[in-house]
């Protein structure tokens, strides 16, 4: 792609870089510097777009002062009193030749570069509220202004035309800034990092104040910047709204989901940093992973502790959560868990689902726009106090078709469920097992999808199936479906543990539902066992006619081949199908 008028030759090594920067926040005209030294592109201009920002918000009696009565807001939400003390401004330097750039000292001595777009027409006497926007994982912060991504929903320019000020910045050990990015959304080095930028825009002149060193903000971001949102807003109640897209709940959850390390992605995101800046707990989990099967208790205990749910707790302020249909590091249950937390806490909460993220879309994706809108709606209403924006529903999930449906609350009511049995034995062999997809005639061209789809599930040539009746009318499978097996196999002594891999296709399209695939720990020892897990939540609507089969597979597309060899003996297999009650995609009769 071209980025800010240079051509980038794409080598394997920039490909990898390219891809994780695209899907976890990379904006094409941003560049990528900093990640790969076989990567060079120059960094955008400081752009703020053509003159078409809206008049900021002018403060008005809503803003709360520091330790008064707090203010109801919307449908009887009380923005929660905001009692920190504040700070002195940090040290910080304008960077020479880049208006927008500047050096702020952190906490600890290190250089964060920050970019400051203000609004327009922000002034002292009519200061203009400001969204926070956090970049991916190894990538600098946006200085693009129009452009968005598949995990980064809003532009700088989009902001600003909404009344906002904008900043962005390299995180710490990225870009132009210094020190070590050891940590993953750590509170105490990155999260404190960010709380002390909140000081610096505090004392910028062109900053809506609710008191003294408490500016008017929310904060939007993607995967890793969308975890650095959640993180900053458990600890620093000046953050008033977040718009976190494709984070995680739990990374334990993500990256081992049964005791079964993603090792696709552990290496991506490995091979996308720089030497010497991974926590050594990462290399240590990517490299048993890879040799075992397995991570060790210390690097899983270690991955917990940077789990973005163990402080959502002390989140209270408005969050709309946005999930990936098609992610398939941070799947959809991740947004879920984060959903419930918050909803179960009392918090303002709304749940959105897109056919992006970790992932390739190879489906419809319906309208591309409607996240960008409720992203910005969202910050308008709950960050400007306004009242007349709409939010729309509680909860907006998309099928495969890119048809949206509302619901109130999530988990949905449910209708007759989709059930299943059969049986089989499998060899546990490497060759035809799920993946690599297979993108179908007619999806529209992506230049980055090629790197993604040898990760991707796809059909598998080596399965046992079973047929899922599906009925005349059409319906919405919405939710985790329950696989339940009845086996027994040997496998050769192995210090790996065994598993076995189960997915769901529409043989209409060929195609692996959401691209999830589930592990399943199985035990080898010639006994019968039973096993009884949900696989990954899924949003798929049947069609007359259309015929879905579940696979039971030895190896998978991002999955390590755990059972070398050996056979497994499935005497039940049971399939359930959650469907919603009564549900019309928006805008249909």
């Amino acid at each position: 792609g071209a980025m800010a008028g240079d051509t980038v030759r794409y080598t394997i090594s920039s490909l990898i870089v390219i891809v994780i920067g695209f899907i976890l926040g990379f904006r094409p005209e941003t560049g990528a510097f900093g990640v790969l030294a076989s990567l060079v592109v120059a960094s955008a201009a400081c752009s703020t777009g053509d003159g078409d920002a809206t008049a900021p918000s002018s403060p008005d009696d809503t803003a709360v002062a520091a330790g008064s009565a707090p203010t109801t807001l919307g449908a009887g939400w009380t923005r929660p009193a905001c009692d920190r003390p504040p700070a002195d401004p940090p040290a910080a330097t304008a960077v020479a030749g880049i208006e927008c750039d500047h050096d702020v000292i952190s906490f600890d001595g290190t250089s964060i570069r920050a970019h400051w777009f203000p609004h327009p027409d922000a002034t002292a006497q009519d200061p203009a509220a400001t969204v926070l926007m956090g970049p991916g994982w190894r990538l600098p912060g946006d200085t693009g202004a129009e452009a968005v991504t598949r995990s980064s929903p809003v532009g700088i320019g989009s902001l600003q035309a909404a009344g906002f000020n904008v900043l962005t910045w390299d995180p710490r050990g990225v870009g132009e800034s210094g020190g070590t990015s050891s940590m993953v959304d750590d509170p105490d080095a990155e999260g404190r990092d960010v709380q002390v930028l909140l000081d610096w825009v505090a004392a910028q002149p062109e900053v809506r104040l609710d008191d003294e060193g408490d500016p008017r903000a929310g904060m939007v971001g993607g995967s890793y910047g969308g975890g650095i949102a959640l993180v900053t807003a458990a600890s620093d109640c000046r953050v008033d709204a977040l718009v976190p897209v494709a984070s995680s709940y739990s990374l334990v959850a993500s990256l081992y989901p049964s005791e079964t390390p993603k090792t696709s992605w552990g290496t991506l995101f490995v091979e996308a940093a720089e030497p010497g800046t991974v926590d050594p707990h990462v290399l240590s989990a990517i490299e048993s992973s890879m040799a075992e099967g397995t991570i060790s208790d210390e690097d899983v205990a270690w991955l917990a502790a940077q789990d973005p749910g163990e402080l959502i707790g002390d989140v209270e302020v408005p969050t709309l959560i946005v999930q990936g249909t098609v992610d398939t590091l941070f799947t959809l249950d991740e947004g879920v868990d984060s959903y419930h937390a918050l909803r179960d806490d009392g918090v303002p909460v709304s749940m959105l689902w897109y056919c992006g993220g970790h992932g390739t879309c190879l489906t419809d994706p319906g309208d591309e726009a409607r996240v960008d809108d409720a992203a910005v709606a969202w910050l308008q209403h709950w960050v400007l106090d306004d009242d007349t924006i709409d939010l729309g529903p509680a909860v907006e999930v998309i099928d495969q078709h890119g048809r949206t449906y509302a619901f109130d609350d999530y988990p949905v009511p449910t209708g007759t469920e989709l059930t299943a049995t059969g049986a089989g034995t499998l060899s546990l062999v490497a060759d035809g097992g799920s993946g690599p997809a297979v993108a179908p005639l007619g999806v529209e061209d992506d230049p980055l999808r090629e790197v993604l789809l040898p990760y991707t599930p796809g059909r598998a040539e080596h399965a046992v199936e079973v047929a899922v009746p599906t009925p005349d009318d059409s319906v919405l499978v919405l939710g985790e479906p329950l696989l339940r097996l009845r086996y027994s196999g040997i496998t050769p002594d192995s210090s790996r543990p065994s598993r076995v891999y189960a997915q769901l296709v529409d043989e209409t399209t060929g195609l692996v539902l959401g691209n999830q695939v589930t592990p399943v720990p199985v035990t080898l020892d010639g006994r019968h066992h039973t096993v009884t897990l949900p696989l990954e939540l899924v949003a798929y609507a049947t069609e007359p006619g259309g015929d879905l089969t579940l696979q039971i597979v030895a190896t998978a597309a991002g999955y390590p081949q755990l059972s070398p060899t050996g056979e497994i003996r499935i005497d039940e297999i049971g399939i359930t199908l959650p469907v919603a009650a009564d549900v019309t995609p928006a805008g249909a009769p």
